[in-house]
């Protein structure tokens, strides 16, 4: 599975900050896991997401040429860039392409919605709540009390709130963004490895 990072218009280093401590919480690795593609956004606009499959065809097609649209893509976008994700995420479909999975955190604004499992942070109660006028998707996640817009991405790991799932039948869970970005990592992960060991 190849996860792809789709930051917002900030600087570069918040998103390393933020894949040091989500990988911190992953426990370093997984082997169902490659080196993630970053999308320059301090470069080309955040919420292009023509420019975001320029960037995936370049750069898969170069390192994989006969099997890149195989692998299975997994958007983790924040703020300006959940818009460009959301877009680049449907011209993979349309591509021929497998998205397993698209994170938005902070996509204010933004309508989500595909065939696909949508994941939504939100730094505070009153962001995800209102965004849910715009796709509610699944399993969600939302800091309580509220962080900083740019604290949620740059230091997951301090964002405390509540795990809500996608069905009304469980109760929501304390925990950290850190945590419910690593669970889905793990799930979407383990997923992959599944599918593909049912098609070999």
């Amino acid at each position: 599975m190849n996860v792809v990072i789709c930051p917002g218009v900030h600087e570069p280093q918040l998103t390393q900050s933020f894949l040091e401590r989500l990988w911190d919480e992953c426990e370093d690795s997984h082997p169902g896991w490659a080196e993630p593609l970053i999308f320059p956004a301090d470069h080309q606009p955040a919420y292009s997401g023509l420019h975001i499959l320029w960037f995936l065809h370049d750069r898969l097609q170069a390192e994989h040429p006969h099997t890149y649209l195989t692998m299975p893509l997994l958007f983790i976008s924040f703020s300006a860039g959940v818009a460009g994700a959301i877009a680049a995420s449907w011209g993979w479909q349309q591509s021929g392409g497998t998205v397993s999975a698209l994170i938005a955190l902070d996509g204010w604004g933004v309508p989500l919605w595909g065939n696909f499992p949508i994941h939504r942070l939100s730094h505070d109660s009153f962001t995800h709540w209102s965004l849910a006028l715009l796709g509610n998707g699944s399993d969600s996640f939302y800091a309580d009390p509220g962080v900083g817009h740019l604290d949620l991405w740059r230091s997951p790991h301090t964002a405390y709130g509540w795990w809500m799932s996608s069905n009304p039948q469980e109760s929501p869970k304390a925990t950290t963004a850190a945590r419910f970005l690593a669970a889905l990592l793990h799930r979407y992960s383990d997923q992959a490895i599944s599918t593909r060991r049912s098609t070999q």
